[in-house]
């Protein structure tokens, strides 16, 4: 798949994207009325170009993907999860800087 973020925006193309792509997967569980998302954009989009290759971030919206919220216990956004063969590894919330999501990311790769 391309480098960037991958926009999952319904149940249904999650889930595609998790079939179709290798290595670990970054999903990141967004809200359109969050202050902290807002900031964190950027912050995930200049990562995704730096993890190219190696991690997939995926831009998941809470409303719009309730079943995927629900599976991996997403309560408030933002919300990071590491997802290695299908299986969340490690998990973040709320505000975070570059080198949060680093260290969320650099154990599990």
């Amino acid at each position: 798949m391309a480098v960037g973020v991958h926009q999952a925006l319904e149940d249904a193309e999650f889930d595609f994207v998790m079939a179709h792509v290798e290595g670990p997967v970054l999903a990141y569980f967004w809200g359109v009325w969050s202050e902290a998302c807002k900031e964190l954009d950027p912050v995930l989009k200049a990562l995704a170009r730096e993890y190219a290759g190696r991690v997939s971030v995926v831009r998941t919206d809470l409303v719009r993907c309730p079943a995927t919220t629900r599976r991996f216990e997403v309560k408030s956004a933002p919300t990071l999860v590491l997802i290695r063969d299908c299986h969340p590894v490690a998990t973040a919330t709320g505000p975070m800087t570059a080198e949060d999501v680093r260290a969320l990311i650099d154990p599990h790769l």
